[in-house]
């Protein structure tokens, strides 16, 4: 048995565990040397390179470009051979559990996708076969989550709740409280204990404590979950409150200047000192974050989200679910198509297409 060196996903920031596969240098089997560029990986605020701790060959890749992997998680192996394999590790160890490579006649799917459809309900039957399913193929079979209704909140009601108590939730509280327009009754998140205290507010509890809360009156929330790593778990946090009753109001920070002649749907948070176009249409759960424009006659989809900085010429359309990074600029007319992903400071001059990855840093369409 040869002796195998782990290929880690690095922490690139503490706030986002979740990492973008962007770019795979190598290929199974392929003989490396020392320093040489293997993956490149990204958040929405970083963009590293993983690079060969040693000479050899790269065997047991588990995951494909456009993957989204949490940090510490293997990506592959250096062996001293091309067929080097350890059957106490995965994929070999999982091979019995038909993972990552999981055989429904003709059918092969990545871990993360496994997971994903299996979390999610679905039929691994309806996939397709004779193709490595990867888990953006499985995101993009998933139903977003349902527009909320505001049709229960009571009248006069002010209490509302923020699911979810990380960085993107407390930016929220200090929204909220410059608006001074709602009582924030306390955060929801299922990652802490009931009472603990975080940026000056209560834990009320998890997703299991909606409902109670929702007979006591208060209906209203906003999403505190991001979803920068992973759009799934921002989707899921809004698929619970639909289903417990809640309404989540759109909230703009006093310093961002809507233009009168632009519509908002539901669910939008708009941070300090963006803008937002005259004729602009902007789809339900959509973050436009801290000075981040937004031109006339642009369409944001549902779930949309810009980072600070963005930049988005006339005329150009963000379909459900893309995200634009930091300081990134989309040129006029431009298309950017569902769940794509624009790097921080990428300059976009071409439409982008469904699930696309455009490199931090760099000109799309890309040259050669």
């Amino acid at each position: 048995m040869n002796k195998l060196s782990p290929i880690k996903i690095p922490l690139l920031n503490p706030n986002e565990p979740e990492a973008l596969l962007a770019a795979l240098e190598v290929d199974e089997g392929q003989k490396i040397e020392k320093d040489d560029l293997i993956a490149l990986v990204e958040t929405t605020k970083s963009t590293g390179e993983i690079h060969a701790e040693k000479a050899g060959y790269l065997v047991g890749l588990r995951f494909v470009q456009g993957d989204t992997l949490q940090s510490g998680e293997v990506l592959a192996y250096i062996g001293n051979t091309p067929d080097a394999s350890d059957s106490s590790m995965p994929p070999w160890s999982d091979e019995s559990e038909k993972t990552p490579d999981l055989q429904i006649d003709s059918l092969r799917i990545t871990a993360p996708a496994r997971e994903l459809a299996l979390a999610s309900g679905l039929d691994l039957s309806i996939l397709p076969q004779g193709t490595l399913v990867t888990r953006k193929m499985v995101e993009g079979m998933i139903a977003p989550a349902a527009p909320l209704i505001a049709a229960s909140v009571p009248t006069g009601e002010k209490q509302i709740l923020i699911y979810g108590a990380g960085g993107h939730g407390r930016s929220l509280v200090a929204l909220i409280q410059k608006l001074g327009a709602y009582q924030i009754a306390g955060f929801l998140d299922d990652g802490y204990e009931l009472g603990e205290e975080v940026y000056g507010l209560k834990i009320l509890g998890g997703a299991d404590q909606l409902h109670d809360l929702a007979d006591k009156g208060i209906r209203m929330a906003v999403n505190g979950v991001g979803g920068i790593g992973d759009l799934q778990i921002r989707l899921s946090v809004f698929d619970k409150l639909s289903k417990a009753g809640f309404f989540c109001p759109t909230v703009i920070h006093p310093t961002a200047f809507i233009e009168e002649s632009a519509a908002l749907s539901d669910g939008v948070q708009v941070f300090p000192f963006a803008y937002v176009g005259t004729e602009v249409d902007v789809g339900f759960g959509t973050i436009i974050n801290t000075g981040a424009i937004v031109s006339h006659n642009c369409q944001l989809g549902q779930y949309v989200n810009l980072s600070p900085g963005a930049t988005l010429a006339g005329g150009a359309i963000v379909d459900e679910g893309a995200l634009v990074g930091m300081r990134a600029t989309v040129n006029l007319y431009v298309h950017i198509g569902r769940r794509a992903r624009i790097g921080n400071g990428a300059t976009v001059k071409a439409d982008v297409p469904e699930g696309g990855v455009v490199p931090a840093g760099t000109i799309w369409p890309l040259r050669k």
